[in-house]
């Protein structure tokens, strides 16, 4: 590892920090060879680790610090909840639904 890239996260194959376009061409080729043809992006790995988080019941603010957003109100945008998992936790914790 070359002096100076201490904290960085993810290196190169030279020991020097991976550019976005780095990682960007990374991914189109593994999604490729594993035949996905859904377009993904860095961003789509971002709004899933999100999404998921919410999910699993991640304080809202945690997750718009480890997201970097200055607002929680971009937090509440980003991280949609899809309506099934909704549903579920409705039926799940409301108190007239009915249990199985």
């Amino acid at each position: 590892m070359e002096t100076g890239y201490e904290d960085t996260l993810f290196l190169g194959r030279r020991g020097r920090e991976l550019t976005r376009q780095m990682v960007f061409t990374m991914l189109r080729r593994t999604t490729h060879e594993a035949g996905i043809r859904k377009q993904v992006s860095p961003h789509t790995f971002r709004h899933s680790f999100a999404t998921h988080l919410m999910e699993s019941g991640a304080d809202i603010r945690v997750v718009q610090e480890m997201l970097g957003h200055s607002s929680v109100s971009t937090t509440e945008i980003y991280t949609h909840l899809d309506q099934r998992f909704l549903r579920d936790q409705m039926e799940r914790f409301h108190p007239r639904s009915v249990k199985a």
